[in-house]
């Protein structure tokens, strides 16, 4: 299966050529034919990292009338960092096509640069629900030439507390576009969404979670309360070049066990709540650009998160739900490589990672670290 059997055309093959995407994956073979034709809504489960953005921005891309200035596709996107790497990534794909611009809005940067960068031809505007709602507030984005709203992890925008702001906007695009939603999980509130904003023929794509099988190991370790840190500590200077996140379920716990990595001279930061957005870029800039080896976060602090080439995730403490676990292992063995789910449990913990087993219906088998 190749993109151009797929039906993309030839300029866009040419920049996914030069990105070094030459294989369709799962989502995406079984999106883009459907999306490059498609007259109807989409609804996509897929686990995080499986090529979701190519899945639904070359179909997008391929949709836009490069000569009308007006916005024609919209993308909501839960973090601003999700939000500007979308952008970054529809950019390279139009690299040898007619020019399509994109524009990146979010929360965290001043909105009147945002509404004069609006006033230029904009073709696709990638959105955190948030400010987009300011900017119509402001009456300073024009929604009424969309055709496409795509809604790009759509579980964490509603886990985030964005569920007044995506309904807001779904009645305002609602009846004049065709609505795609890809999400990793199906929680309740995002099958209310899908029954009040999407049509009842939605196409239905399920890529099920056999990559947290087939690319993930999954392994736990048991060991005291008292020598969790150490062997944590032992796994991590084993670890040689490998990088990782590590996972915990507070940001007080977050915090702490970042001040005691670095105490053992161990290449880690950590990002919660309390950071301040520069803060946060700085720490995330040095864990892509592989000056920081270790990342410790939250599960709120992760959300829109992508760095590529991460060999391991090490749950420090277990998350309090399964979709957590699918989001957090998600985040290795991605495009092909293989990757390590790691869980540091006491045991008291024993409960918890039967349930996770079965829900999942994975195998996660005993090491000694």
């Amino acid at each position: 299966m190749s993109f151009s059997s797929l039906g993309i055309s030839q300029p866009f093959i040419k920049a996914l050529d030069e990105l070094k995407i030459k294989k369709p994956s799962p989502v995406q073979e079984q999106s883009i034919p459907f999306l490059l034709t498609a007259g109807t809504d989409f609804i996509a489960q897929a686990p995080t990292g499986t090529g979701k953005t190519a899945a639904y921005g070359l179909p997008l891309l391929a949709r836009i009338n490069p000569s009308s200035p007006h916005i024609q596709g919209l993308v909501l996107a839960p973090t601003r960092e999700l939000g500007q790497q979308v952008a970054k990534q529809l950019f390279k794909f139009t690299k040898y096509s007619e020019k399509i611009f994109t524009e990146a809005v979010y929360g965290g940067a001043k909105i009147e640069a945002q509404i004069s960068a609006l006033k230029r031809p904009t073709q696709i505007v990638v959105a955190t629900p948030g400010r987009l709602v300011d900017l119509l507030q402001k009456n300073a984005i024009d929604l009424s030439f969309v055709k496409t709203v795509v809604l790009d992890e759509a579980d964490e925008m509603l886990s985030m507390g964005f569920k007044k702001e995506l309904t807001r906007i779904l009645k305002h695009t609602t009846g004049k576009t065709n609505t795609w939603l890809f999400s990793a999980t199906m929680p309740p509130d995002i099958k209310a969404i899908i029954k009040d904003y999407m049509a009842p023929d939605a196409h239905r794509v399920t890529i099920g979670s056999d990559r947290l099988n087939k690319d993930i190991a999954h392994q736990y370790t048991i060991t005291m309360a008292e020598d969790k840190l150490d062997t944590l500590v032992k796994f991590l200077k084993e670890s040689k070049e490998d990088r990782g996140m590590i996972f915990c379920k507070t940001k007080v716990a977050a915090k702490t066990l970042g001040k005691q990595l670095i105490a053992k001279n161990l290449s880690a930061e950590a990002i919660h709540g309390d950071l301040l957005q520069k803060e946060r870029d700085k720490i995330m800039r040095a864990f892509k650009n592989e000056s920081l080896q270790f990342l410790i976060a939250t599960d709120i602090a992760a959300r829109g998160i992508d760095v590529k080439d991460l060999s391991f995730v090490a749950h420090y403490e277990l998350p309090d739900q399964v979709e957590y676990y699918i989001h957090r292992s998600g985040r290795t063995g991605r495009a092909g490589n293989k990757g390590l789910s790691l869980m540091f449990l006491t045991k008291g913990d024993m409960k918890q990672l039967d349930f996770i087993q079965e829900k999942l219906q994975i195998g996660i088998d005993k090491v000694r670290v």
